[in-house]
């Protein structure tokens, strides 16, 4: 008889009981005068000696701006050292932090900020095309006449300041360069009596997913979540505090700020960003320069690191492993990221935001053919299973719905008790919507998605939420979303449209329409107008059918 499609990882790493200021201060205790983080855009670096003092600096300032345990400060900025310090200050003080998506536009930035109740907003000046102080004087018309702390928003009412990371900010904003002045009003000893209060299993951090409701949805997440994911992703990677961690992924993900981050804090490694966002040029020059031995990524970027034309003039030599996440790897890249780039351990890990992120991992003595076409096996102190529609386990070998149990499980979704315990069962499996095959060893290979979620370039896209914002344009009276295949990005957006009658309205409009009000990865590269979809007997629309036909037209008009 065939095992069950159920394994539970291995139990002899135990998991860390503290918050994530108190590892904070150990690491900082252990290897003060190493260096902690590396801002190569912003010339800084810091030993973890110095950074514990940006970031008691900065927990004394929020403290002064009258930041209490549970108050939510959001964090809206790319890749930078002062999300770094906010990260690290707001769970000192028990605040949670909000990430906030750089590309987000005002509408989904005014839906975070409120669904999550943000008392105070870390924001940069602004960030490639958008224009962050100019979104926040039209979405708080009432800053402008407001002091520091004192915001009174009808739009916002639990907002009271945002805190701009520019050296000069627009009436009403606070400057991140004032945070020290107000910390000197709040002793050291103060903050370590707020520090005292905090227990591991509070929520320290909100993510916003999509949803397939329309609305995103804010997965929260305790210390107990994140610090010990950080913590086991580091060990299976071999980290110490010799090793030098490349972060090109974005920190507002679990990817750059647990797996990166927290990461690198429970070892003692150095974090390093190379820019902003992600650039492959310098994420090169960045490994060569600083001698990363480790590099994060996901395919898209692997590739674009690959294939860039100055590759060769960079020495990769340093590097030994990283790890390759976000959407599904082609053997012959991680053939190449292996051979050209010196990543002989890179790994594979899966997972989502619900759970911290990553629940299954591949070891850096797996088979090639392993870390290609699987995910690898459960991580250590976690349970996985694969059930059928009523939430039986299967037999290995067969396809089903795969479910994490463990620490890394979230608290919940913020505000959403109905969606969270449509997602997290009586047992507290999380349902993670994709389908998968466990194998007699207990390596898992995801197979599809049950929900209709797009991975493009590693971000998830919900075909419901672009559906949702695409009905409030006029001319539109009915829309599917759907994701096809693409050589860059893994998968792209594809829109059906049917227009009202006498409507009149081209890709280019709706396209522009789509660019102006939602981030720029869920814009649609493809808009096909129809009279009507593809059905069922039933009325059901064939989303399936809708991908052969598109997939159909792509083909041809390449050829």
């Amino acid at each position: 008889m065939s095992h069950l499609s159920y394994t539970r990882g291995p139990q002899d790493k135990p998991l860390l009981a503290m918050t994530i200021g108190a590892a904070f201060d150990a690491t900082v205790a252990r290897f003060a005068e190493r260096e902690a983080l590396v801002v190569r855009h912003q010339q800084l670096r810091y030993s973890w000696a110095q950074l514990a003092e940006q970031v008691d600096s900065c927990a004394r300032g929020l403290l002064a701006l009258g930041v209490q345990v549970g108050d939510r400060v959001g964090i809206w900025a790319p890749n930078c050292a002062e999300w770094c310090v906010t990260q690290f200050a707001s769970a000192k003080i028990g605040a949670i932090l909000v990430n906030i998506n750089p590309a987000y536009r005002g509408t989904e930035l005014d839906y975070a900020l409120k669904h999550s109740g943000c008392r105070w907003l870390v924001s940069a000046d602004a960030f490639k095309t958008s224009d962050y102080h100019a979104m926040l004087v039209q979405l708080l018309p009432e800053l402008a006449a407001s002091q520091p702390g004192e915001l009174h928003s009808e739009r916002l009412p639990e907002l009271r300041g945002v805190i701009s990371l520019a050296a000069q900010a627009p009436a009403g904003f606070l400057c991140w360069q004032q945070l020290p002045g107000l910390a000197a009003g709040v002793s050291p000893a103060q903050l370590v009596e707020r520090q005292a209060l905090l227990q591991f299993d509070e929520p320290i951090n909100i993510q916003y997913t999509s949803g397939t409701t329309g609305s995103p949805k804010g997965a929260t997440l305790s210390h107990y979540n994140i610090l010990n994911n950080g913590y086991m992703v580091g060990e299976s990677l071999g980290l110490t505090e010799y090793d030098r961690l490349v972060i090109p992924v974005p920190l507002y993900h679990c990817f750059g700020m647990v797996m990166g981050n927290l990461g690198c804090l429970t070892h003692g490694s150095t974090m390093i960003y190379p820019a902003p966002s992600f650039e492959p040029e310098a994420t090169l020059l960045t490994v060569a320069e600083e001698k990363g031995t480790v590099l994060y990524g996901v395919p898209t970027m692997f590739i674009a690191e690959l294939d860039h034309p100055r590759r060769a003039e960079f020495d990769l030599s340093s590097l030994r492993s990283g790890i390759m996440a976000g959407a599904t790897c082609p053997i012959e890249v991680m053939k190449r990221v292996i051979d050209e780039m010196h990543m002989s351990e890179v790994q594979i890990a899966y997972g989502m935001t619900e759970t911290s992120p990553v629940s299954l991992q591949t070891a850096a003595d797996d088979p090639l053919e392993l870390r290609v076409t699987s995910v690898g096996r459960t991580q250590p102190q976690l349970e996985s299973k694969i059930v059928d529609a009523e939430g039986r386990i299967l037999p290995r070998g067969e396809t089903g719905e795969l479910c994490t149990r463990g620490y890394s499980v979230m608290l919940g979704y913020w505000n959403n008790p109905q969606a969270t315990a449509q997602t997290i069962d009586a047992g507290r499996w999380m349902h993670s919507g994709d389908l998968a095959v466990m194998d007699e060893q207990g390596y898992v290979c995801i197979v599809g998605r049950s929900k209709d979620m797009i991975i493009r370039g590693g971000e998830n896209i919900y075909p419901r939420e672009i559906e949702e914002f695409l009905f409030s344009h006029p001319a539109v009276a009915d829309v599917q979303v759907i994701g096809v295949p693409d050589a860059k990005y893994g998968e792209e957006i594809a829109v059906w449209v049917i227009l009202h009658a006498g409507q009149a309205c081209g890709a280019e409009e709706l396209r522009a329409y789509c660019k102006a009000n939602i981030a720029h990865f869920k814009v649609p590269r493809y808009f096909k107008f129809v009279d009507q979809f593809p059905m069922t007997v039933t009325g059901k629309v064939q989303k399936f059918r809708m991908r052969e036909l598109m997939l159909a037209e792509l083909e041809q008009a390449a050829s």
